[in-house]
């Protein structure tokens, strides 16, 4: 694996993980407010913004599999054809 590979797979890892945390923020967040505010809690906001972070979470998710092939490629496997213990 180069250098770029590896700093690749870190970087998505560190998004990965900021967008997990970002995920649990918000649903603290949305915990508090929706009881302090009751009615007026904006509910279709926090749903989207929930979407969006849902699709960061894939987005890496799709990156990380992409990068993975390519590495496994680049050392003359087929990536259809390593089991994972």
């Amino acid at each position: 694996m180069s250098s770029a590979e590896s700093e690749a797979r870190k970087a998505l890892a560190r998004l990965r993980r900021a967008a997990e945390k970002a995920e649990r923020e918000l649903h603290a967040l949305e915990g508090a407010l929706r009881h302090a505010e009751g009615p007026d809690f904006p509910v279709e906001t926090y749903a989207v913004t929930r979407d969006a972070l849902r699709r960061i979470l894939d987005f890496a998710d799709d990156e990380a599999e992409r990068l993975q092939e390519k590495i496994l490629h680049a050392g003359g496997l087929e990536p259809g054809r390593v089991r994972r213990g």
